[in-house]
C-alpha cells in the first residue's frame, strides 16, 4: 500500500477507536444534541403516472456485447436474467464501432461472428417481450483503417499531423467530435436503427471524453482556442450540445417519447458543463463504474450522485456498477467482491441515483464467471421491495461544498515547481480531502455549482464552503457576497478567487472584502518541513489543542497580509533532515494561519493554506480537528440531522414520498481508502435526531436492511430513534 494510503488508513482507524477525532458534536457525551434547524414544510405529492416514462424506472441492467456473443451468448438467458432481477431497462449494444445487426451503413463494420443475424433485433425483442425498456447503445468514439482512408478527415490528430489511435487495439482510429463523423455518420446509424426497431432512447458510450477536455489538432481543431483553455471549453460544450440536441432529434422522429443522452461520466471532474447537461439531459448517465485509480476511495459513486444531485433538480441519473473487476490492473470479465459491488449500488441508492449493474461479454457474464448474479438478484429485489423509500424528493441538508467545476477543468495549480502543482490532480486531492472531512464531522451536505448560486438556492445553507475553488467569475464572487451579508457563513482556503473564469490571476482576491484578506505574495511550497500554525490566543476553534504551542499547517499556502488580533499565526517550514537543522529559523511572524470574521449572523473562516488537500494526502489529525471546529464554529453548531455514533460513517437524509430517510453507509475498514472492501467490519449504535416541520406525525420508523421497526420519540418536534449496529448499509426510513 503506498504511504499516503497508509497514513489515511490509520488516521482513520484512530478516529474510530473511541471518540471520532472531532466529529462528535458538543454535547454528545452526555445525551445532548447540537442546534437542529427545523426541516421546511414538506413537497406536495407527484402523481407519478404524470412523470415521463424515464423518471419511473428504477433498475437498470446492461450485459456490454462483445464481438464474439452473436456466436455464444443465450438471448433468452440474458433476457430471462435481467427480467427476472425486476429491471426496468436494459442496454442492448448497437454500435457505432462494431456493427450487431446487417447494417447497410457505410464503414459500420460487421463483427466477425455475425454472418448476417440480427443478433440486436433479437435481443430488443426479447427484451421488449418482457416488457422492459430498450436502449440502443452506440460508440462514436472509434472506427476502423477502411474509415479512415476513405475519410481521414474524421480522425483525432497530434500536433504533428500523426492519427491518434487506440491504445490497446492501435488498428482503431479515435474519431473527433468536430467532424462530419459526428454529423453525418452517427445519424445514420440511428436513422437505420430507427427504421428497423422498437427502441425507446439512444445512448452514445465513450463520448464525450470523461472527466477531462479531448486534445486534437485535426484541420477543424487548428481552427479553435487551444486545448485546456476557457475558449476551447466554450467550443467544447457549443459542439457537444449542437450534437446532443441533433441526435435528440433523430431520437424523437420516431416516437415523442424517445430521447438521445451521451456519458456524463467525470464526476465532479467532467469537462462539459453540468449546469447545461442538467437541462439537456432527460436522462444522466453517470459512468462512474467503480475504483479506477491508485488512491481512489470507497465513496467515489456517493460523490458522483451528490454531483448529479447539484445539476438536475430530480431529473433520473443511472450510475453504471461495475460488476466486473475496475482498477489500475484489471479483468474486465471477471466479477468483482461481492462486498465491493454492493457497496457501490448502497452508494447509488444513497446519494439518490438509479441502481444500474454491468458486466461485460454476454458469453462470460452467463456461462464462464456468474458469480456477479446472486449479487445484482439479491440487491434488485430487495431495492423493489422498498422502492418507494428510495423516491427522493429533496436533500435535507444545511452545507453546501461549491463544485468548482471551472477550477477543475482549467485551474493549473498553485505557482510552485512543477511536482508541487500537477493541476488535475492537485483539484482531485482537494476534492476527497473536503469529502473526507465532511464525513469525519457526519455533515448533511450537498454539492452547490459555482454556476448555481442565486439566493432562492443558497438560503438552505447555514454555511458554504470553497475548498480552493480558484476561477470564479465577478459575478460569482457578488453572489457569495450578496450570500453573507444575508447573513450565511463561508469557509474557503488557499487560492480561492483569486483567478477570472478565463484562468487569469488577478492582482487581489475575488472575495478578498468578504474573506478579509489581502494578496502578500505567491504561493509557498514545502520543501523539507511544512509550515505550522502558532497558536496566540484561545479560540473554539482551537478546541482540544492542549500541551502545544502551535499545530500542523498545510503543504502549501497563498500568503496573506497581517490582520488584527490573529488566532494562529504562521511558523514558515524549515529543514526537516539533517535532525540537527530542523528547528524553526523564525519563530513567530505577523502571517494569518487562519482568518476569522464575525458580522452579525454570518461567519467566516478563510485557511491560506490547501487544508483539504494536505488531509487527504496525510491524514492528520491537526487538520482533522482544526476544520471540524471551524466548521462547528461558522455554524454556530447547527445541523440539519444529527448523527452520533463510532465508524467513519457517509451519511444521506432525504425527503421522500413517504416521509424521510437517513442512509448509513459504514465506510469502516481497512479498504475505505484503495483497494476493494472484501468483508463487513460492523459498528455499534448510531443516535439520529432531526427537527420535524411542523404539524408533521411520525407513524413508524423501520430499517430497511436489518428489517423491523424501531422506538422512536418526538419531544418539541425532535424526532430521535436509535439505530442498534450497521454492517455496510443501513436506512431508517421514517413513514408520516
Amino acid at each position: 500500500m503506498p504511504l499516503a494510503a497508509s497514513l489515511r488508513t490509520l488516521a482513520s482507524a484512530e478516529s474510530l477507536m473511541g471518540k471520532r477525532l472531532a466529529g462528535a458534536a458538543p454535547g454528545a457525551e452526555d445525551g445532548a444534541t447540537p442546534r437542529l434547524i427545523q426541516l421546511p414544510e414538506r413537497m406536495a405529492p407527484v402523481d407519478e403516472a404524470s412523470l415521463p416514462w424515464q423518471q419511473r424506472v428504477r433498475r437498470v441492467g446492461q450485459t456490454n456485447m462483445t464481438e464474439h456473443d452473436p456466436a455464444a451468448m443465450n438471448v433468452e438467458a440474458w433476457a430471462d436474467y435481467w427480467h427476472g432481477v425486476g429491471a426496468d431497462m436494459v442496454y442492448v449494444s448497437v454500435t457505432g464501432i462494431l456493427a450487431f445487426y446487417p447494417s447497410k451503413v457505410p464503414f459500420h463494420k460487421h463483427g466477425k461472428y455475425l454472418n448476417g443475424r440480427d443478433f440486436f433485433g433479437e435481443c430488443a425483442r426479447a427484451a421488449k417481450q418482457r416488457g422492459m425498456r430498450v436502449v440502443a447503445r452506440m460508440s462514436p468514439d472509434l472506427n476502423w483503417p477502411e474509415a479512415l482512408a476513405a475519410h481521414p478527415e474524421w480522425a483525432m490528430r497530434n500536433e504533428d499531423g500523426s492519427v491518434q489511435h487506440n491504445t490497446e487495439q492501435p488498428l482503431l482510429f479515435r474519431t473527433c467530435m468536430f467532424t462530419t463523423y459526428m454529423t453525418d455518420y452517427i445519424p445514420a446509424i440511428m436513422r437505420e436503427i430507427n427504421s428497423l426497431y422498437e427502441v425507446d432512447c439512444f445512448y452514445a458510450n465513450g463520448w464525450p471524453p470523461l472527466g477531462s477536455l479531448p486534445d486534437c489538432w485535426c484541420a477543424v481543431c487548428r481552427t479553435l482556442p487551444r486545448p485546456n483553455t476557457a475558449g476551447y471549453r466554450k467550443a467544447f460544450n457549443d459542439r457537444l450540445f449542437a450534437i446532443w440536441k441533433l441526435y435528440d432529434g433523430i431520437a424523437r422522429e420516431k416516437t415523442a417519447t424517445s430521447f438521445f443522452f451521451p456519458n456524463m461520466g467525470g464526476n465532479v471532474h467532467a469537462g462539459p458543463n453540468l449546469v447545461a447537461v442538467g437541462k439537456q439531459a432527460a436522462w444522466f448517465q453517470a459512468d462512474n463504474q467503480g475504483r479506477t485509480y491508485e488512491d481512489a476511495a470507497v465513496w467515489g459513486c456517493s460523490m458522483q450522485g451528490r454531483a448529479c444531485a447539484a445539476v438536475l433538480d430530480g431529473k433520473p441519473a443511472g450510475n453504471v456498477t461495475a460488476a466486473y473487476s475496475t482498477g489500475s490492473v484489471r479483468w474486465r470479465n471477471g466479477s468483482k467482491t461481492p462486498a465491493e459491488t454492493r457497496m457501490w449500488l448502497y452508494e447509488t441508492l444513497a446519494s439518490g441515483m438509479i441502481p444500474y449493474d454491468h458486466f461485460i461479454g454476454g458469453h462470460e457474464a452467463f456461462d464462464v464467471d456468474k458469480r456477479w448474479q446472486p449479487v445484482c438478484a439479491e440487491m434488485f429485489q430487495w431495492m423493489a421491495r422498498h422502492d418507494g423509500h428510495f423516491r427522493t424528493r429533496r436533500t435535507v441538508a444545511n452545507v453546501g461544498v461549491v463544485m468548482g467545476q471551472a477550477t477543475q477543468v482549467l485551474y493549473k495549480g498553485p505557482e510552485l515547481p512543477a511536482e508541487d502543482a500537477r493541476s488535475r490532480a492537485f483539484m482531485r486531492e482537494t476534492t476527497h480531502g473536503v469529502y473526507n472531512l465532511m464525513l469525519d464531522g457526519r455533515r448533511a451536505w450537498d454539492f452547490v455549482h459555482e454556476d448555481r448560486l442565486e439566493p432562492e438556492r443558497l438560503k438552505k445553507y447555514t454555511a458554504l464552503v470553497l475548498p480552493n475553488v480558484a476561477l470564479l467569475t465577478e459575478a460569482q464572487c457578488q453572489q457569495i457576497a450578496e450570500y453573507v451579508r444575508g447573513g450565511g457563513s463561508l469557509v474557503a482556503s488557499f487560492e480561492t478567487s483569486l483567478y477570472d473564469e478565463e484562468g487569469q490571476r488577478r492582482e487581489e482576491y475575488g472575495l478578498g472584502d468578504v474573506l478579509g484578506i489581502k494578496k502578500a505574495g505567491a504561493a509557498v511550497g514545502t520543501n523539507g518541513n511544512a509550515y505550522y500554525g502558532r497558536i496566540e490566543r484561545e479560540h473554539e476553534i482551537l478546541s482540544g489543542f492542549t500541551d502545544t504551542a502551535w499545530i500542523a499547517g498545510a503543504q502549501n499556502r497563498a500568503p496573506v497580509e497581517a490582520v488584527a488580533d490573529p488566532v494562529l499565526t504562521v511558523v514558515p517550514g524549515f529543514v526537516q533532515y539533517p535532525p540537527e537543522l530542523a528547528y524553526p529559523y523564525v519563530e513567530r511572524t505577523q502571517e494569518p494561519a487562519v482568518v476569522l470574521r464575525e458580522t452579525g449572523a454570518s461567519r467566516v473562516a478563510y485557511f491560506p493554506g490547501d487544508i483539504e488537500r494536505t488531509y487527504w494526502i496525510t491524514g492528520h489529525g491537526d487538520l482533522q480537528r482544526l476544520y471540524e471546529n471551524t466548521l462547528c464554529w461558522v455554524m454556530r453548531d447547527q445541523r440539519a440531522v444529527w448523527v452520533d455514533g463510532d465508524g467513519l460513517v457517509e451519511m444521506f437524509a432525504w425527503e421522500t414520498e413517504p416521509g424521510y430517510a437517513v442512509h448509513l453507509l459504514n465506510y469502516t475498514n481497512p479498504n475505505a481508502q484503495h483497494g476493494w472492501l472484501r468483508d463487513v467490519h460492523a459498528i455499534g449504535p448510531q443516535r439520529v435526531a432531526l427537527r420535524l416541520p411542523a404539524g408533521v406525525t411520525v407513524r413508524r420508523v423501520e430499517l430497511l436492511r436489518a428489517g423491523g421497526t424501531l422506538e422512536f420519540r418526538v419531544e418539541d418536534g425532535v424526532l430521535r430513534f436509535t439505530v442498534p449496529g450497521v454492517e455496510d448499509y443501513e436506512v431508517a426510513a421514517v413513514t408520516v
